[in-house]
């Protein structure tokens, strides 16, 4: 799987790419048909404490792509509820597809 990352007002992150590398990775151990993700880090201007660091997932496969994208307190919290949610959304994916070959 090829993952493609871009930051938007953020400083670019080592750290945050190999913690997602992993994470993807796991999810491509479990759907194999995942071709490419693309990542997106932004920081928004808010008020609020509990927001304003933005992570965004896209994964292109056959059919549809899938997207979550999180609004947290931190890119670690962001990241990992972005990939929970896309987690959920594969799973729905793979069960309609083995549905159809039935």
């Amino acid at each position: 799987m090829n993952i493609n990352f871009e930051y938007d007002d953020v400083k670019a992150s080592e750290r945050l790419e190999i913690m997602v590398g992993k994470k993807l990775e796991k999810l491509e151990d479990k759907y194999d048909f995942i071709i490419r993700s693309d990542v997106f880090f932004k920081t928004e201007n808010t008020t609020e404490q509990d927001t304003g660091k933005i992570c965004s997932i896209r994964l292109s496969m056959p059919g549809p792509r899938l997207f979550a994208e999180t609004n947290g307190a931190s890119y670690e919290a962001a990241i990992a509820e972005s990939i929970e949610d896309l987690e959920r959304q594969l799973r729905r994916r793979k069960e309609k597809m083995k549905r159809s070959l039935k």
